[in-house]
């Protein structure tokens, strides 16, 4: 689906543009959405406002025959609610909106709506209604014979004032790109664990290379082995799929400039080694790798983008399987900081294989470093599958990290709450036989999971992102969610501005 804007002016007015389908907002007081509507527009919306057949409640529709003049094949009408419309009340619209028009035998349609709705902004409103449109066409069928039919939209304009177009074509510019490597996230993330292994995970990094120009490197067990990662190897050895570490760059930024380093966790199955997980949804386990997604997924975006930044991804990846060779509960591995750890908990793996890679990031001396996992259960009891975890140590550099990162989490819709991580928690994590354990016990789960990555972190500038509760949903709406992408790609284009 392509989307553009149209400018509003003499040359293009809503008396004038053609299109299969004229969505245009209307208030609960009856006033249409924009103010240019000719009188006979105004008119023929005023009679159907009196006689009830549209009441411009939030997220009403109607679709009449265009009035005389208006080359529109068809007239759709949303209720917007109150003037100015609410954050809730435009959300609401836009799918009432996009449920409306899906039926339609309607290839292009023209969306007179205000553009400056979410949080007074144009970016953030572009933003919402991008996003909705993507949300509402996606389809994981992509392994099924039988497919759901696709929506036959094919273009969809928005209809701006004409002081606003350049913004609002930056933000739809932007809005496109962080959409197509969200959905890229979730295409991998809906992938079965059979398809999407870690060789699987390498491929598409390489294709991504191919097609933005990025530097990769693949490294397969003997150079992980090299480099001393053996809490990484550690969990990979009980599996018969080979891991991967995957280095990408995009180096667009000035030649000194410090890099960003995203790290994602690309667990592509689960199953929790010996410390083995229930059988009653382990399916949900290829979700694992959802962290290892995200990351690709934001390098799609900044490929799309071309962003003028340093960033650099990490993933490494395998499979968390029990076999004879699997890790052991009690067994002690050492990391590549040379740090030991006994594994208490073999379903504790992904910080295994996480430590490991947050070390390597130390040679990039980095801005900052980002992790983004699936890590723990824990944090979906504290914070549902609304919010993501975010932690980072408590002093002023990363309180600004911190904040940067909540405040572009918020303008993406994509929320975060931030989380302690303090000394008081680290006892949790003793053992008597290593450097630490790899489990503190039930209590502040999610903490003392961050609080274990931080003691590989102290090089430099690092926030994790438990994403357990938010990188997919269950039930009838099973699938993955594409997030924390919107997060990450809004922080860096907010980094650069």
């Amino acid at each position: 689906m392509d989307f553009s804007t149209k400018s509003a002016d003499k040359k293009n007015s809503l008396q004038t543009i053609k299109t299969d389908c004229l969505a245009i907002g209307i208030y609960s007081n009856g006033t249409l959405s924009d103010a240019t509507a000719s009188p006979a527009l105004q008119e023929a919306v005023a009679k159907l406002y009196a006689t009830g057949d549209i009441d411009g409640k939030a997220g009403s529709t109607l679709l009449a025959q265009s009035p005389e003049g208006i080359p529109a094949k068809r007239l759709l009408l949303v209720g917007l609610g109150t003037n100015p419309a609410t954050e809730k009340d435009f959300r609401k619209a836009i799918d009432a909106c996009i449920a409306a028009l899906k039926p339609l035998n309607a290839a292009n349609i023209l969306l007179a709506l205000p553009i400056d709705t979410i949080g007074n902004s144009i970016p953030q409103t572009i933003y919402t209604v991008v996003t909705s449109f993507y949300n509402k066409s996606y389809q994981s069928d992509v392994l099924k014979k039988n497919k759901a039919p696709a929506s036959k939209i094919r273009k969809a304009v928005l209809y701006i004032p004409s002081d606003k177009a350049a913004i609002a074509k930056k933000s739809l510019t932007n809005a496109i790109a962080i959409n197509k490597g969200r959905q890229y996230a979730k295409d991998l993330g809906n992938l079965p664990a059979n398809i999407c292994t870690p060789s699987y995970l390498a491929a598409q990094a390489k294709r991504l290379s191919k097609d933005y120009g990025f530097t990769i490197e693949i490294l397969e067990k003997k150079q992980i082995q090299s480099l001393k990662m053996g809490s990484f190897l550690s969990v990979a050895k009980g599996s018969d799929e080979p891991p991967r570490f995957i280095v990408l760059k995009h180096l667009k930024g000035k030649s000194k400039e410090a890099p960003v380093v995203f790290v994602g966790k690309g667990i592509t199955f689960d199953s929790g080694g010996i410390s083995l997980k229930p059988g009653a949804g382990m399916d949900e386990m290829k979700y694992d790798m959802c962290g290892a997604a995200s990351v690709l997924g934001t390098f799609k975006a900044i490929g799309e983008l071309d962003l003028k930044q340093n960033v650099i991804g990490l993933i490494p990846t395998c499979e968390n399987m029990p076999s004879g060779k699997a890790n052991r509960p009690g067994d002690i591995v050492t990391s590549m900081s040379g740090q030991t750890i006994e594994i208490l908990n073999t379903d504790a793996e992904g910080r295994l294989i996480l430590c490991d890679a947050l070390t390597f990031a130390e040679r990039f001396k980095p801005a900052a470093v980002i992790d983004i996992a699936t890590l723990t259960g824990a944090c979906i009891i504290a914070l549902g599958h609304v919010t993501s975890g975010l932690f980072t140590r408590m002093d002023d550099a990363h309180d600004a990290l911190a904040e940067s990162l909540s405040k572009a989490a918020k303008h993406a819709d994509d929320p975060v709450w931030r989380m302690p991580v303090e000394e008081a928690y680290q006892s949790q994590l003793d053992s008597n036989f290593a450097d630490m354990a790899n489990v503190g016990g039930r209590p502040a789960g999610s903490i003392t999971a961050a609080c274990f990555l931080e003691r590989f972190t102290r090089q430099y500038t690092w926030a994790h992102l438990d994403v357990a509760g938010t990188a997919w949903k269950s039930g009838t709406a099973k699938g993955a969610t594409g997030r924390p992408v919107p997060l990450l790609c809004q922080w860096l284009l907010e980094r650069q501005a």
